[in-house]
Order: structure tokens, then sequence, then C-alpha cells
């Protein structure tokens, strides 16, 4: 609860405070950014839900083998990262609100690990691409560091975007598909609830 709270109030004391919806700009209002986060079954979840986010696509970058597969990355010898590119409107929401929920729902001080997911395809990292993502990026790991929201430091990597690769059909919208399988129930909704309960007012309505 400490964490939660330190967290909001530094979101809002540097403007991560929700944005009121704008009028749409004559040119596109979609922009993308590719996180990693741990398992992108939980990553992907999370961010369906968040008003403002149009899709999520679970796949791979950062590593040096062309279009790996699932079980390449698993080895963890291809240098890639489970990630989720994340296609959202700017006039709903924005990077920072974004950032916050990133750095709310998975821990962001374990190298290469979330939970018993180990290995450097579960490491914390933006991907970024442009100058712009990366200074937001920057800034919101420096300000998290001076409030010291956290006991260990910050490992979050940022790293340039080079090539995403989809995973998949059948590792897309994992969770809405498995919900009954041990692992959403024990991995994946202990974070959709942590997400619900910190953005109750940015929760996607249910059609």
């Amino acid at each position: 609860m400490k964490k939660i709270l330190l967290f909001m109030l530094l979101t809002t004391s540097i403007g991560f405070a929700q944005k009121k919806a704008v009028p749409p700009s004559p040119s596109s209002s979609l922009d993308t950014i590719v996180l990693a986060g741990g398992c992108y079954w939980c990553v992907e979840a999370v961010y369906e839900n968040l008003k403002g986010v149009q899709k999520v696509v679970s796949g791979f970058t950062g590593g040096t083998v062309k279009n790996p597969s699932y079980e390449a990355v698993s080895s963890g010898t291809t240098g890639a990262a489970e990630v989720v590119q994340i296609t959202f409107d700017k006039n709903e929401t924005n990077l920072d609100e974004i950032f916050k929920v990133f750095f709310t729902v998975h821990d962001p001080t374990t190298l290469n690990r979330q939970g018993a997911d180990v290995g450097t395809q579960y490491r914390s990292a933006i991907f970024y691409k442009n100058e712009a993502q990366k200074k937001v990026g920057q800034q919101i790991i420096q300000a998290l560091t001076k409030a010291k929201v956290y006991d260990s430091p910050i490992v979050t990597t940022l790293e340039p975007l080079h090539q995403f690769y989809k995973a998949k059909d059948n590792h897309q919208d994992y969770y809405e598909k498995n919900q009954s399988l041990p692992y959403c129930q024990l991995v994946i909704q202990p974070k959709l609830k942590k997400f619900e309960k910190v953005f109750k007012n940015r929760i996607k309505s249910k059609n």
C-alpha cells in the first residue's frame, strides 16, 4: 500500500495524472510503444483493459535471431524478450499513463526475472522507437528512483526498437481464451486485480 500511495503521489506531481480527452487532431492520433515486463501474457491482459488502448499484440524483440519462435526465445539463447506492442489513441491516453501502468503491475527491480519466470527473455525493458519515447522513459525511471518508490534499484533497460516479431495466433489474447488455467488464475489474475484497484477509473467498459 505504501508503494501504491507513493507512486500515485509521484505520478501526479510530475504530470502523470489522467488526461481529459481532447478533440482529434487532423493527423493520426494513434501511436505504438513496445514493452517487456515478464511473460507477455500478463502484460497483454492488463493493457487490453486500459481505456485508450486500441490493440495489444504479443511478440518478441531485442534479440539476434530473425523472427524467432516462442520455443527459441524461451531457451534464453536468442537475446530476445517477450514483449507487447501497444497501439493507443493519444486523445484518450498517453505514454505517461502507459508507463504508469507498466511500473505498477510488474517488478522493475528484479534482473531478468518476474516471479518464477527467469531469464533475459523476461527482462524489464522499454523498447523506444524515437528519442521522445526514450526521454519519457528516462524521466519516469529517474523520478521513481528519486522518490525511492522501490526498495531496490530499478533495472528496467531502455533499448532501441529495431524489429518487432508477432507471436503465433495461439499466443494472442491468451488470458481471455484460457482464464480457467492455473497460470492465468495464479499469475495473471493478481496483476489484473492490482491494475483494477489502482486504475479503477481507467478500465474499459465491458461490451
